[in-house]
């Protein structure tokens, strides 16, 4: 990537300690439900359904079906990714086709008219991951009004507009991670900025309010200087990156990622400034786009889930939704390779826990 360093689009953002306990900009305004600073917590338990229901849906146990997945965006690697997985499932299963279409940027006007686009012209099924998770309601309700099933993954609805929602981790789980990490390497009296897609993204918003609720609780001498916007977009997840660095200077130690291209950029503007070892990047990031910088020595991890497995997971529930084999009240789902995964929070179904990729063990992975 060239060094580019231009205006900053737009700005506005908090710049509150952590432990004054205001609210982080970028955060939602749901209950939080911090994890235990040491050990392990258990998942919740699954809860009465609150999912929605397709209307008058055709009877399509074990027939062929066809399937939109439509991700926040295509044209980058992490949703390249789970939509390998989902070819996976459909070579496995043989009775479902899965065509992935949606906007080349993270908009969620766009996404509304691919939604409304298939609903009219006719799938079987849709597989989501929101941009907005109220915004894009009301289409997926009306792809249920006509019959057809619907699969959230990586970035939830409202649960009354999808069926089911594959869950890669549960909120506070990545909210842990995170925090841990982040303090594991700049030390638990630092301070930190986040480079997040946008405000509204429903998984991103959820994951900062956990990391707000974490942090105060764990680690309530961490300073938060600011949260910024860069919309999935490369250069200005870079642009942004670049801007916190000039803006804070020696005060900045570290920067969090919260997207699969949030995090590379942030970690090249880091080593385009010579500041590897000085600004550490924490964040959620394909372990193929960090290689360079975590065999270089420059960054120190990436977290993330197995994003392959996530497609995989999401088509594996859809094939069973479709079939009606997946009911309310199920507490566990077959996954195919995967095995059994929890029901958990009422209508998700959980991929696990979110995983710390470092310089021993990055190079075993291939996504």
């Amino acid at each position: 990537m060239k060094k580019l360093i231009t205006a900053l689009l737009g700005a506005s953002l908090l710049s509150t300690p952590v432990s004054a306990q205001s609210a982080w900009t970028g955060g939602d305004d749901q209950p939080t439900s911090p994890l235990a600073c040491e050990g392990e917590s258990p998942a919740p338990e699954p809860g009465e359904y609150n999912g929605g229901t397709p209307t008058d849906a055709p009877d399509r146990n074990g027939q062929e079906i066809t399937v939109v997945d439509i991700p926040k965006l295509v044209g980058v690697g992490y949703f390249a990714s789970t939509a390998s997985g989902m070819q996976q499932a459909v070579e496995e299963l043989g009775n479902i086709t899965i065509n992935t279409d949606g906007p080349t940027r993270a908009n969620i006007d766009e996404q509304i008219t691919f939604v409304d686009n298939y609903i009219t012209s006719g799938v079987d099924g849709i597989l989501f991951a929101a941009n907005d998770p109220v915004a894009i309601a009301p289409v997926l309700k009306r792809a249920l009004d006509a019959g057809i099933n619907v699969v959230g993954y990586d970035a939830d609805a409202e649960a009354d507009a999808r069926q089911w929602f594959v869950n890669q981790a549960l909120p506070n789980g990545v909210a842990k991670s995170m925090m841990d990490q982040l303090a594991s390497e700049i030390g638990e009296e630092g301070s930190f900025a986040i480079v997040t897609s946008t405000f509204t993204t429903p998984n991103q918003a959820r994951w900062i309010s956990e990391m707000q609720a974490y942090t105060e609780k764990c680690y309530p001498n961490l300073t938060f200087l600011e949260t910024v916007e860069a919309q999935e977009d490369n250069i200005l997840s870079f642009n942004q990156a670049q801007t916190l660095i000039n803006k804070y200077g020696d005060e900045l130690n570290g920067i969090l990622g919260m997207t699969s291209v949030a995090t590379p950029a942030a970690s090249e503007a880091v080593q385009q400034n010579g500041l590897c070892g000085k600004v550490s990047v924490v964040g959620l990031a394909l372990p193929n786009a960090m290689k360079p910088y975590i065999n270089g020595d420059c960054i120190k991890s990436t977290i993330l889930w197995n994003t392959v497995d996530l497609g995989y997971a999401a088509a594996q529930v859809m094939r069973q939704v479709a079939d009606g084999t997946l009911e309310p009240g199920a507490t566990t789902v077959n996954a195919g390779r995967l095995g059994e995964l929890q029901v958990v929070n009422q209508s998700q179904v959980l991929l696990g826990a979110p995983k710390v990729f470092t310089k021993e063990d990055i190079n075993d992975f291939d996504f």
